[in-house]
Order: structure tokens, then C-alpha cells, then sequence
């Protein structure tokens, strides 16, 4: 790229105004008015083009189109934390560096997990339905009975940022905190928290009234809640999942609920989106979300933020400050 040239961007979806605006002052942008996500040939000539590249966790760029990269393309600032969408050897192979937006939907997504732990033992959609649907005939002192979640125990899979945020939430709902993680927290977390490490994720589940999913995108993460894991759980569990739909096996999922094994699920992500196993839209004791955990107007303008230091840093230089892959190194 010629030093006198600004650096020629492409963004693969909508972003926050502000952003697009802001991106257009600085660099060469080219945004994707219509919102569409990129077909695999948009991609690739998009990658041909590029001196950076804005993908989402919408495009799948993997080992083939980065080999066909063009030459200028040097950064891929995804806007979005996981970076499973990219194969990263591939991109640090090709001397692409990769970056990300860690951090910023900590809370959003922490949030809408407690609203799903309370939405699902409460009945919160079926009541909504039931409202909207003009069938209410009134308050009965046995109508619409759900459980309480005070005193209940509820278990974290992962204890990263989104897992400690959860179990902050939780206990001033009167929830008490167990957790499995790869490695056990340090001693002033575990003692804030007041959580329990188990070290078996197989005994943690058999304990537990709910069980809330927060561990990253992994080979070893796929299908973590297998048929035989929930299995495990008691009856009167509910199941959250706000962190990466191939965690659960959707479809043993869809057989425990039906048979009534496991007691609900509160769930935001789903192992083939954008399609969902079509059985888990008609239970009443599933809460189901549109991947909206971390859709709020603040984390996508820190989002974007994000995205706009890492390419400008980049552009000036320097090594961009959320680096998932140095090529260099």
C-alpha cells in the first residue's frame, strides 16, 4: 500500500451510524448499504479488494478464501469477540493479522442471561402468550404456577468475565453459585462470588437447578451438554444458554424437554443458526431468543469503537491493541 493512499476498508454489514460515519472520515470505506450478509464469491472479491477487512460472525472465512486473498489484505477486524468464523493458522500463515472486540458485551450479555433465568421457572412467554392471545380469564390461585429461584443452585459453565458477571446477578437474586472452569479462580473471586468450584463437570451437573453455559468456541466445547450429560441433570433443572449453541446437542435437548426430564431451557443461541430445531419453538417451558444477548445500542457503538482503534492504530503503524493472531510473532 502507498504511504499517501488511506487504507481501503470493507465492512460485510451494517454498522452503528456513528461508526460507518466516523470510518468513512478516516478511511477508504466501502459499507454494505443493503445489510445482506456476503455470499461466499462477495467475500472473496471483497478479500481481493481489501487492505482490511470488517467481517462479522455472519461470514465463514476459512483456509480457501484466505489463500486467495489479494496482497494489500493485511488486518481482518472482526467486529464481534469470538473468532471462530476465522480460521486464524490459516490467517497468520497468509501474514494476516487478526483482531477483535473483547470485553465490551460483558454485562449486555450477562444481562439477558438473568433475564432468562428468571423468565423460564416464571412462565414469562407463556404468559405473554396466553395474554395475547386473549385466553387469560383472570388471576386463580392456581393459574400459571411457576418456581422461585431464591435459594435455588445455580451452575456456570466457564467462569470468564460473562460467568463472574452472571454470578454477581445472580446472588442478589438469592442464587447460590457453583461453578466448573478449566482452572479454578483465584481465591478473592471465589470468595466475592461465595461460588463452589467442582472440579467434575458430570457431578456439578447432577446437583443443580439451573445450569447457564459461558465457555468459548473450542472443538473441545462442541456438544460440551451431550445426550449423555444431560442425561445427568435432575428434573427440576433449567438449562441457559446465552454463550455458543453447539455447546448443547440440540436435539437431546429437544427429547429431555419433551419427555420432561429436564424441566426448561432459556436459550439466545442455537447449534445451526440462523435454523432452530423446529420443536423447540412449540414447548411452552422454552424461553427462545433471536441471538439478541448482546444487542444493545452501547455495546455496539464500544463494539465499534473497537474496531475503528484497532484499524487506525494499525494504519499508523503500530501493533493494533486487540490482537487475536501477530502474524509477527
Amino acid at each position: 500500500m502507498r504511504p499517501d493512499r488511506k487504507l481501503k476498508v470493507i465492512v460485510t454489514r451494517r454498522l452503528p451510524r456513528e461508526i460507518e460515519a466516523r470510518m468513512m472520515e478516516l478511511f477508504d470505506t466501502r459499507l454494505n448499504e443493503d445489510d445482506r450478509p456476503l455470499d461466499r464469491e462477495a467475500l472473496a472479491l471483497a478479500m481481493a479488494e481489501a487492505d482490511v477487512l470488517v467481517p462479522t460472525v455472519t461470514d465463514t472465512i476459512d483456509a480457501d478464501l484466505i489463500g486467495h486473498a489479494g496482497p494489500d489484505l493485511k488486518l481482518i477486524a472482526s467486529f464481534g469477540t469470538g473468532v471462530d468464523h476465522i480460521d486464524l493458522a490459516a490467517a497468520k500463515e497468509a501474514g494476516i493479522l487478526v483482531t477483535n472486540t473483547p470485553g465490551v458485551l460483558t454485562e449486555d450479555t450477562a444481562d439477558m442471561t438473568m433475564a432468562l433465568i428468571l423468565a423460564v421457572p416464571r412462565r414469562l412467554s407463556e404468559g405473554e402468550r396466553l395474554l395475547r392471545g386473549g385466553d387469560w380469564q383472570g388471576w386463580a390461585p392456581t393459574t400459571m404456577l411457576g418456581h422461585r429461584i431464591w435459594g435455588k443452585r445455580l451452575g456456570i459453565i466457564g467462569m470468564g468475565r460473562i460467568g463472574q458477571a452472571v454470578a454477581r446477578r445472580a446472588r442478589g437474586f438469592g442464587l447460590s453459585i457453583h461453578y466448573h472452569n478449566r482452572n479454578r479462580v483465584d481465591d478473592e473471586t471465589e470468595a466475592e462470588l461465595e461460588a463452589t468450584w467442582w472440579q467434575s463437570l458430570d457431578q456439578m451437573l447432577a446437583h443443580m437447578d439451573f445450569i447457564s453455559i459461558h465457555c468459548p468456541s473450542t472443538p473441545a466445547t462442541y456438544h460440551l451438554l451431550s445426550a449423555r450429560r444431560l442425561g445427568l441433570l435432575r428434573p427440576q433443572a433449567y438449562v441457559i444458554n446465552t454463550s455458543r449453541g453447539h455447546a448443547i446437542d440440540e436435539a437431546a435437548l429437544v427429547r429431555l424437554l419433551e419427555a420432561g426430564k429436564i424441566a426448561g431451557a432459556g436459550l439466545d443461541v442455537y447449534e445451526n443458526e440462523p435454523l432452530v430445531t423446529p420443536k423447540l419453538l412449540t414447548l411452552d417451558n422454552v424461553v427462545a431468543l433471536p441471538h439478541i444477548g448482546s444487542a444493545t445500542i452501547e455495546g455496539r457503538l464500544d463494539m465499534g469503537e473497537k474496531v475503528l482503534i484497532n484499524i487506525q492504530t494499525f494504519a499508523d503503524g503500530h501493533k493494533p491493541p486487540d490482537r487475536v493472531i501477530d502474524p509477527g510473532h
